[in-house]
């Protein structure tokens, strides 16, 4: 078993006091570059006969070990972004925090290519020990590039002139361990960037791994911290969570460790992190959910935005205005569905979604009841499958009854079109006379006219 280098973090050390990287030979480890990128090693090969450093690093390393198949190849190197721009000219240099290249290649590929930084962008600059999110567009070499990453496990470079992994942090150890780990001393770390602590939890859901003991204590010492984050950069890392195919076990740790009522403020008091045995409730529908998402997600079939949002309130909802038994029908209908409306705005204000989605993630709510009473019958009645809001609102009722152990849902409903508008019958039952279709004016022959006009 490989053994874990000095924490030379805790104490922000020099960059010369860094520790030498725990090499691994191409015999000792999995990765191969038969899995690696076709045009990822084009451009690591350019950069090698170029003179400059290129290494495969981040997700990409983590995954190959793990046997995985990235998402995307990012390549780290000691070349400036203008001489990468030189480099390669399908390129361009993107990014105000930090300036990194793009590579284009053919069919709309994208192959990132980052100069090696000393810290994270969310940390450079004049600034007392406490405070965050700050810029960065300061250079480094190899080891502090490694050092101011978020985890052990994305801290591994994998280089092509010898085809070994270079480990400066334990990320290797850590992945054979599976553990997840924040680089350096853990409350620094989280309090310099808070969304460190959203970041270990996903990988940690994502991977099955355990969060090692300092990072743990550390996120539910610091969780506060995460109100200090721009609302752009936690609704992000946000929605990541939710479409990371690990929405389950994500939530049962963004819950014990007291994140998650950050992120959904709504659920204080009705969801703890202090529960033992049994969840309550609430939390039991809640997970049964994010079960129903991941098996979505799995198939290829993600939710849209407003209604992953919608699954996530629903046990709120209910919890906080009893759902299931709303007012039937008249102005305390109509009320029920304004105080609703304004809850759904002001619990989503911090995560910026637009109106447009609310008032969607508002009707699923809201016509959740009678879907379930219709359901219940085994049929649609005409003015429900006539309304626009039915496909979403069809898939909302079978994601419900999925998680509360019902038949799978099933997405292509949300696809079909809504009932055709009803015949030209009057409420007596006697068939309208046909409108014409001319937009034009109706004139008349007899005296006078019509509206004035002869």
């Amino acid at each position: 078993m490989l053994s874990r280098p000095e924490d030379p973090m805790a104490q922000s050390p020099d960059p010369a006091d860094l520790p030498e990287p725990l090499i691994i030979a191409r015999a000792e480890h999995p990765i191969s570059r038969k899995d690696i990128d076709r045009e990822a090693l084009k451009v690591m090969h350019r950069l090698r006969d170029a003179g400059f450093s290129a290494y495969l690093v981040g997700g990409a390393v983590r995954d190959l070990y793990l046997g995985k198949t990235p998402k995307d190849f990012d390549i780290s190197t000691n070349a400036r972004p203008g001489q990468l721009r030189t480099l390669f000219r399908n390129s361009r240099i993107i990014g105000r925090r930090f300036r990194l290249v793009q590579v284009f290649f053919f069919g709309g590929k994208i192959v990132e290519v980052s100069t090696l930084r000393c810290r994270s962008e969310f940390e450079e600059g004049e600034r007392e020990d406490d405070e965050v999110l700050a810029h960065n567009n300061t250079f480094g070499s190899e080891a502090e590039d490694a050092f101011r990453r978020d985890l052990t496990i994305n801290a591994l470079f994998y280089e092509i002139e010898n085809f070994t992994i270079i480990d400066y942090t334990g990320g290797v150890a850590d992945l054979n361990n599976k553990i997840v780990r924040i680089v350096g001393e853990p409350d620094r770390r989280i309090i310099r960037d808070p969304v460190r602590m959203m970041r270990a939890i996903r990988h940690a859901a994502r991977s099955g791994f355990t969060i090692e003991e300092r990072t743990w204590q550390a996120i539910v010492n610091n969780r506060d911290t995460l109100r200090l984050c721009p609302d752009s950069r936690v609704r992000d890392e946000f929605f990541k969570d939710l479409n990371s195919g690990a929405c389950a076990p994500w939530c049962r740790l963004a819950v014990a460790s007291g994140l998650f009522l950050l992120l959904l403020p709504c659920y204080e008091g009705i969801i703890s992190p202090e529960e033992s045995g049994e969840p309550a409730p609430p939390t039991r529908l809640l997970f049964a959910l994010c079960q129903v998402i991941d098996r979505l997600h799995g198939e290829g079939k993600p939710l849209p935005e407003h209604l992953l949002l919608a699954v996530l309130m629903l046990p709120w909802v209910q919890a906080r205005f009893d759902l299931l038994h709303p007012p039937a029908e008249g102005r305390e209908a109509f009320a029920f569905s304004r105080t609703l409306r304004t809850q759904v705005d002001a619990q989503l204000e911090h995560l910026n979604v637009k109106r447009a989605s609310r008032e969607e993630i508002t009707s699923l709510l809201v016509n959740l009841p009678a879907f379930i009473q219709h359901g219940a019958e085994q049929a649609w009645p005409g003015w429900l499958k006539r309304k626009s809001y039915f496909p979403d609102g069809l898939l909302f009722f079978q994601l419900y009854q999925e998680a509360i152990g019902g038949a799978p849902a099933d997405l292509a409903l949300r696809s079909e079109p809504p009932a055709p508008p009803r015949n030209g019958r009057s409420r007596s039952g006697k068939t309208r006379p046909h409108r014409s279709e001319s937009r034009t004016p109706a004139f008349t022959g007899k005296k006078g006219g019509i509206f004035g006009l002869k």
